[in-house]
């Protein structure tokens, strides 16, 4: 049996990573999500074990080191993870996975699991990313500018990537070149050497 793909989608706060996510994930239902941990507050939308399973910093670094983590990173204050285990189980009995992480998190993963598929979404241009960030209408000035700012780090480390993604409208445009990355992907010479084996002549 194959082992399944790890798909790994980053980019800065108010890129959509979250809506080429739930595209992908509806383009490819047999794909598994992993739910992160997370430090921060939870908000009116949110649902535990689904949009995020919810830790108090304590609970959260007691599983650190505890080892319970595949990857593990701070944004602004709060501490987000992806839990090993379910990863790894889902990826051994074939199936897909798919993380949406921030970037520290994707550079751990690249160097643990180098045939992950890392894709980097990027605004239009930066002035549509800013854009973006105030219309949520729900963000300080403040929040804004530390937004930006890690942004601006993040977009340094996009070269690390192995794919860049202009997520731009319609959503329906982003997931369908994610799509197209990961049915190139499948053809990759590392995971089809079983095709290669000639019978031996008797």
């Amino acid at each position: 049996m194959k082992r399944g793909r790890l798909l790994v989608i980053s980019g800065p706060s108010g890129v959509g990573k979250t809506t080429a996510v739930t595209g992908v994930r509806k383009a490819n239902p047999e794909m598994y999500f992993s739910v992160s941990a997370t430090t921060r507050a939870m908000r009116p939308t949110d649902e535990e074990g689904v949009t995020y399973r919810f830790k108090t910093r304590e609970e959260f670094l007691k599983l650190v080191d505890e080892g319970y983590f595949y990857e593990h990173a701070e944004y602004s204050g709060n501490l987000y993870g992806t839990p090993k285990t379910p990863v790894e189980e889902h990826l051994a009995a074939g199936e897909d996975v798919i993380l949406d992480i921030e970037v520290q998190g994707g550079l751990q993963v690249k160097a643990q699991t180098p045939e992950a598929i890392l894709i980097f979404l990027v605004a239009p241009s930066w002035g549509e990313l800013e854009r973006r960030l105030r219309s949520r209408g729900d963000t300080s000035e403040e929040d804004i500018q530390k937004r930006l700012k890690q942004a601006r780090w993040e977009y340094t480390q996009a070269e690390q990537y192995d794919y860049i993604v202009v997520s731009e409208a319609p959503p329906e445009c982003v997931v369908e070149r994610i799509n197209t990355i990961l049915s190139a992907e499948g053809y990759r010479t590392r995971r089809n050497m079983n095709l290669l084996n000639l019978e031996e002549s008797l």
